[in-house]
């Protein structure tokens, strides 16, 4: 199992935060890729999910998710989106960093902070997916970040271009000799 830590998702939102910057003023209204969402909700989604991740972390529930909900002001255009994101990345890497490595917290079973990092990457890198082919703009997933992400979700995952495989695992590319996934799930929870 990899070790995935709050440094690697302050990498990646950096690298969310690269990539997607430049392109503020695009019509982020528009589809993120094959999600129904715009890209301005999937960003919202992804600051979102990281601050749900940062309370289980270190509200240890273990049951269910707590009940409260980010809400990203609708007026907040894809610059401050983005940097909602970020502020989420380094709550969400703060609570894994300082939380011990056998805490347990609910993510569809028990869960270890390590496991909610590698959640939050793939978030993060997954939907600057979505989000770039909806603006248009051509990026991949970072080899190292992907490799982490694959080692800790989907220890199933084939041999392969690492950043092309985690898109494929997910049913967001599509890879040599094998059918395009139409459904996945990653294994975060531990025993």
């Amino acid at each position: 199992m990899s070790l995935v830590t709050g440094a690697d998702l302050l990498r990646a939102a950096d690298e969310m935060h690269r990539a997607l910057l430049p392109h503020r003023e695009r019509d982020w209204s528009v589809p993120a890729g094959t999600l129904t969402w715009s890209c301005w909700t999937t960003a919202a989604h992804v600051a979102h999910d990281l601050l749900a991740y940062a309370g289980q972390v270190i509200g240890r529930p273990d049951d269910g998710y707590l009940p409260y909900d980010l809400r990203v002001c609708p007026d907040a255009g894809p610059a401050q989106t983005l940097t909602v994101v970020r502020a989420c990345a380094g709550l969400l890497g703060a609570a894994v960093d300082a939380t011990p490595p056998d805490a347990r917290a609910w993510h569809y079973g028990p869960c270890d902070p390590g496991g909610f990092a590698a959640m939050g990457v793939a978030e993060i890198l997954l939907h600057t997916h979505d989000i770039t082919l909806g603006l248009g703009v051509p990026w991949q997933p970072p080899h190292q970040l992907s490799a982490l992400v694959l080692g800790r979700l989907f220890p199933d995952a084939p041999d392969g271009p690492v950043p092309d495989v985690l898109l494929w695992m997910t049913g967001r590319g599509e890879l040599p000799g094998r059918a395009r996934r139409t459904s996945w799930t990653w294994h975060a929870a531990v025993d």
